[in-house]
């Protein structure tokens, strides 16, 4: 069991409406993602606060349903 890409997508998308978002699944099983996320939301925020943003976004799934997700944030100009 896992998260398809588009729903990890729209997760990301309710929260940061302007973001441009690339979903890798790295393994082939819908466990193991790479997410590249771009926001006008990060800007001014560090790496960290960055992630936990998006951690947040996904509403507890990352660590359930979500078993893996290799993250890249930047802030949009």
């Amino acid at each position: 069991m896992g998260m398809k890409g588009d729903e990890i997508e729209k997760f990301i998308k309710d929260a940061f409406p302007d973001a441009e978002v690339t979903m890798t699944d790295l393994a082939g099983d819908d466990n193991h993602w790479a997410a590249v996320v771009v926001s006008s939301a990060f800007k001014g925020k560090s790496r960290v606060q960055q992630h936990q943003m998006v951690y947040a976004a996904l509403k507890g799934n990352m660590g359930g349903v979500l078993h893996a997700l290799q993250l890249t944030t930047q802030a949009k100009d």
